[in-house]
């Protein structure tokens, strides 16, 4: 595997000093300025600073490894087995190259705008909601076209090509059982897939391996790494890359733990994890922030929608559990104040609706539990309630191309105290346009039941991987 990679020179004869300095020294600079702005800069994982987030989870700005790893050829294949594959893996690498090139057309053409409607069968990205809508639309539609997702057959369920569908997991479960259906991006060809699937399931492990209160997760990492080792021993693809456009997937808060085991897994592989918590290891140039959703049943239309701005009295509402130290800060301080305009429930008095007051009021508190994700932020999303996010170290679901600030309010611990005063300050006309983002970003959290649609979760879960992908190159 070798990582996107670019350079300049130049070199001229100058008649004045002026002009020399300008060759020799502010030319290059700037040649090499846009060659970083449009690759990312040689080493970096990402293709485009087009996808931006808050400036500590920017997946362009990493530091450029000074011994990129190269992959060559196992030395025990025969040569025109070695040379048909390849060739194979070139065409991979030429389609990804044609997507990326596609994808800076379009950044670079800022002033060609996508036409701005929306129909039914043809959303179009539009709106301070994307960091870059027309990227993320060029993006989408050459993943449409050419991303191949292959999922390894080996491994039976329940540990397997199998998940829970209905808990605080669920979209874990609901990822899995939806790539064994998939058609459009599901290769069962390996040759031309440009990232394999491991469809291990880490809540199923938990549930059949884990003995109870014995704190020991050794039996996971085992399965798991037995896993890793089979495949890497029946197919070629884990050791050309070293596991590099492979991707795992866990909501459990032991996903990042599992991968530690598998040293290529944890360096080199895409994780797509619901604890995305950057002082845990997680790096957002590679691994994918997937959003926490707590699915009670399949229908989820009850939980879609809510109230205008103008039916919306209570100022902040939060139940919820005393769960790690972030919720502890934050119930602690609040629960007590018997402050009218902040709402705060260890548990829900009967005679209250929790979907109910998610509803009534303008902002829903998400702080982090034991871990930094929390299923409030789409259940806020769902019920047209601004998410105030307190979190430290937190990743939010598709930061690569949602910009969070637009529809949501993040606050740190810190500022735990101060909680009304950055509320009530936040004046009337921004708190309608952020209600409203939150409308307009909803269809990037539905998960929907059956058949995926276009943008939805599942599909922005691909997408992200997606992105990961297009900014590493498997080579010979």
């Amino acid at each position: 595997m070798k990582l996107l990679s670019s350079s300049s020179s130049s070199s001229s004869s100058a008649h004045s000093s002026s002009t020399l300095i300008f060759i020799l020294v502010l030319a290059p600079l700037f040649i090499l300025s846009l060659i970083i702005c449009l690759f990312g800069g040689s080493g970096s994982r990402s293709f485009s600073n087009a996808f931006s987030v808050p400036p500590i989870y920017s997946p362009y700005s990493w530091p450029i490894p000074k011994h990129p790893i190269s992959i060559t050829a196992p030395p025990h294949e025969e040569d025109g087995l070695i040379a048909k594959k390849f060739s194979k893996l070139e065409k991979v690498e030429h389609d990804l190259a044609k997507a990326r090139s596609s994808i800076r057309e379009a950044i670079s053409n800022v002033e060609k705008q996508t036409p701005l409607h929306e129909d039914p069968d043809h959303f179009i990205p539009q709106g301070n909601i994307y960091n870059n809508a027309q990227a993320f639309h060029r993006s989408y539609l050459e993943m449409e076209k050419t991303f191949k997702i292959f999922v390894y057959n080996e491994g039976e369920p329940p540990l397997f090509h199998d998940g829970p569908c209905k808990s605080i997991y669920s979209t874990e479960g609901r990822f899995i059982h939806q790539m064994e259906q998939e058609t459009r991006f599901r290769t069962y060809n390996p040759d031309e897939a440009h990232v394999y699937f491991l469809p291990f399931s880490v809540v199923k492990m938990v549930s059949y391996l884990y003995i109870p209160e014995t704190h020991d997760s050794r039996g996971i990492k085992r399965a798991a790494l037995d896993y890793v080792n089979i495949l890497a021993q029946k197919y070629p693809y884990w050791n050309r890359s070293l596991g590099a456009d492979h991707f795992m997937l866990s909501c459990h808060d032991w996903g990042p733990e599992v991968s530690f085991h598998i040293p290529n897994l944890h360096n080199n592989s895409i994780r797509v994890l619901c604890n995305a918590n950057t002082s845990e290891g997680f790096n957002p140039s590679r691994d994918v922030s997937f959003p926490e959703i707590y699915l009670r049943s399949d229908n989820i239309t009850s939980f879609i929608g809510g109230p205008p701005p103008s039916q919306r009295k209570l100022l902040a509402f939060y139940a919820g559990g005393i769960h790690g130290y972030v919720r502890s800060v934050f119930v602690n301080y609040w629960k007590d104040k018997g402050d009218e305009d902040i709402k705060v429930y260890t548990s829900l008095p009967k005679k209250l609706s929790y979907l109910g007051m998610m509803k009534k009021s303008k902002y829903c508190i998400c702080p982090s539990g034991y871990e930094v994700a929390s299923p409030r932020v789409v259940e806020a999303i769902y019920a047209e309630c601004v998410p105030v996010l307190i979190s430290d170290h937190y990743v939010p679901p598709f930061s690569d191309v949602l910009k969070w600030d637009a529809f949501s309010i993040q606050v740190p611990l810190s500022e735990v105290p101060n909680l009304k005063k950055i509320l009530t300050a936040i004046p009337e006309d921004r708190y309608i346009k952020l209600q409203r983002s939150v409308k307009q970003v909803q269809r990037h959290f539905i998960a929907n039941n059956g058949a995926p649609k276009r943008y939805d979760v599942f599909h922005m879960t691909l997408h992200s991987i997606w992105l990961r992908r297009l900014n590493i190159r498997v080579h010979d």
